[in-house]
């Protein structure tokens, strides 16, 4: 006879831990509340709302910041989520160099360092010397660094993190993770960076609040980054949207992914040729994104290369979207948000004459860094997830010693 199994109720320490991630979740979403307001948000008791507020006080997670005014009896006091609480690094990785930016636990950012040199030579020790510099910048001990997430062209395979593939970064290959999370003493991911841009776009750009949409980078090479039910997909070796290898009219196929750059689709709408196409029309700026902001800004002159560009990039627009039918194309990178709306209303048409598909498409609204703030998010997602779940908060050095107040050292 089979036995049906019997729910098991919800031991008194894991409805503490649900209604403590309840809690932090509200205020980080919405600053300072009360105890009250705690209390009314969750559907807890004012009882148990107080014993909550007091086991974050202990945990060092929630502070009192002021009181309420303007509301009947005295006035009660105000919590916040204690924003030094824990750090994070995003670092945008690029053939030339390193962007990091430091960030609280409230999503508040500290402190931004830009350096250039040659990632190939040395990839372990120039990252512990950024995530150094960026410390030092933000004032913030290293020890309270929890996560670093970096953003990094290439394959990323999704079950290993390790990177797979990338030939802007020839030194970039597996056992690279290891070792970046042996030397900096703390939990390292690298994700590709046009999935980052998604991310970002998805929470602070054209994408917010859509389910599902892509974004193509038009930047040194083509990229999708593809959002579906609110997720990023990456596909089962981390090459979801390497739409670069893209077979396309009028360029000669790739054999072998030692040639990548060379790849099909990025060889006719990346930004050299975009910026040859550009000389060709009359359009002498020194880069892509430089000829065209130039044409958008000239309608009567840069219409035609506007148009003969919208052309290139439709190629891999229609591909995605007869695939995954989207709904949304963003685009972004180098040649997108120079672009902006005026060719993006140039690649939605030419996408309707192409296929049965009729996507919107529209230019990026992230001014800037959108990788960079795609670390970012990622890193904070990963160290909230740690202190909802309970996780002690004690961070280590970069020398591997236990110490909030240590400044970190660079590396030699």
């Amino acid at each position: 006879m089979v036995m049906s199994r019997r729910r098991q109720p919800g031991t008194p320490r894991l409805l503490r831990a649900l209604n403590d991630r309840a809690a932090l979740e509200l205020l980080l979403a919405h600053g300072p509340l009360t105890r009250a307001k705690l209390g009314e948000l969750t559907g807890l008791s004012k009882v148990t709302a107080s014993q909550l507020v007091e086991r974050l006080e202990q945990r060092g997670l929630v502070e009192r910041v002021g009181v309420s005014a303007g509301g009947r009896g005295p006035n009660a006091q105000l919590y916040a989520v204690v924003a030094s609480a824990a750090y994070v690094v995003g670092m945008a990785i690029g053939p030339h160099g390193v962007t990091a930016q430091a960030a609280d636990l409230t999503g508040a950012e500290h402190g931004r360092v830009e350096v250039a040199a040659d990632i190939s030579d040395d990839p372990v020790g120039l990252v512990h010397e950024v995530l150094a510099q960026a410390a030092k910048a933000a004032e913030v001990p290293a020890g309270k660094i929890r996560h670093v997430v970096l953003g990094s062209p290439g394959v990323i395979d999704p079950r290993s993190g390790e990177v797979s593939f990338s030939w802007e970064l020839p030194r970039w290959h597996r056992g690279l993770l290891a070792a970046l999370t042996a030397d900096l003493n703390r939990p390292v991911r690298i994700v590709n960076d046009v999935n980052l841009a998604a991310v970002a776009e998805h929470r602070l750009g054209a994408g917010a609040g859509v389910d599902d949409f892509v974004l193509l980078w038009c930047d040194r090479g083509m990229g999708v980054g593809v959002m579906l039910d609110g997720r990023l997909y990456q596909g089962v070796l981390g090459a979801a949207g390497e739409v670069g290898y893209l077979p396309v009219p009028g360029v000669e196929l790739v054999h072998g992914v030692t040639r990548a750059h060379k790849a099909p689709y990025s060889a006719l709408a990346g930004a050299e040729p975009i910026r040859a196409l550009a000389r060709e029309h009359g359009f002498r700026q020194r880069t892509a994104a430089a000829a065209v902001a130039a044409a958008v800004a000239d309608p009567e002159r840069g219409g035609p290369l506007l148009d003969e560009i919208a052309r290139r990039i439709a190629l891999g627009a229609a591909a995605v979207s007869v695939v995954l039918d989207p709904g949304l194309v963003v685009l972004a990178g180098e040649v997108g948000s120079a672009g902006g709306d005026e060719l993006a209303t140039r690649v939605e048409r030419e996408v309707r004459e192409l296929a049965p598909v009729a996507p919107k498409v529209v230019g990026t609204i992230i001014d800037a860094d959108p990788v960079l703030h795609g670390a970012v998010l990622t890193a904070l997602a990963s160290a909230r997830e740690e202190i909802f779940e309970g996780t002690d908060l004690d961070g280590a050095d970069l020398d591997g010693t236990d110490a909030d107040d240590a400044e970190p050292e660079p590396a030699p």
